[in-house]
């Protein structure tokens, strides 16, 4: 039996492709007969509310129900792209919600599970954008517009992340191992999953002169990238869109 991870799919109808992958994947025998799914944020390229009617929330949430229903439990962790991501479309969709920085078992280790961003220390832009994107009055007064306003508020905020992006130093956007190492000594684990900086990766290091792990999912802009975990072994891999 495995425990599967993904991350920063950023589903969006401009990538039908990536879509079709995803219900593809959920819908295959290794995740039906999984020990567990976990969905480490950025499931969609913008979430704009519960309330949305368009037709990409529906196939997401009709995949990952059939996952439960199958018997096996959805974990969902908000990242920056859906944190408006609420109670209502997780019981629709048949998930539960994790808080960012949740200590899970997975396959007999504790493990700290993340979204990643928070670990980013050294990009102050963004780590002030955060605090105000997740204060309850902002969301508040965004999950009042219209829609329509909140698309185009969505829209504009992917163009102002492009752009951010674009400008700032790979390295800044990266996870500052300082911030890693607390996060580690806080939870008191030797073993973080997170996602957020699309650099699939497996690091080993040392934490206290204890040996430790970091595994950093991968995005699925071109393709697909999950991470399978059992007592024995990790594999990170990529999954290829038809």
């Amino acid at each position: 039996m495995a425990t599967l991870f993904i991350s920063d799919l950023h589903l969006d109808p401009a990538r039908p492709p990536i879509t079709a992958l995803f219900e593809n994947y959920l819908a295959s025998d290794e995740v039906r007969h999984a020990d567990a799914l976990y969905i480490l944020g950025d499931l969609v390229e913008a979430w704009i509310g519960d309330d949305d009617d368009a037709e990409l929330p529906q196939r997401i949430a009709a995949a990952t129900r059939a996952v439960r229903d199958a018997g096996v439990p959805v974990y969902f962790m908000a990242g920056n792209r859906d944190f408006l991501l609420g109670e209502a479309f997780a019981r629709h969709a048949g998930m539960r919600l994790l808080d960012d920085g949740a200590v899970h078992d997975i396959q007999g280790r504790p493990t700290l599970l993340m979204h990643g961003d928070v670990l980013c220390t050294d990009d102050l832009a963004y780590q002030a954008a955060r605090r105000q994107l997740r204060s309850p009055e902002w969301q508040a007064q965004v999950l009042g517009m219209p829609l329509e306003a909140r698309r185009a508020l969505a829209a504009r905020a992917r163009e102002e992340s492009r752009q951010h992006t674009g400008s700032t130093m790979e390295s800044i956007m990266d996870v500052n191992a300082d911030a890693v190492a607390a996060a580690m000594r806080h939870a008191g684990v030797t073993r973080l999953i997170h996602g957020h900086t699309h650099r699939p990766a497996v690091h080993a290091f040392e934490l206290d002169g204890e040996p430790a792990q970091r595994i950093v999912l991968g995005d699925w802009y071109e393709h697909g990238s999950v991470l399978r975990v059992t007592a024995d072994d990790v594999d990170l891999r990529g999954l290829a869109a038809g």
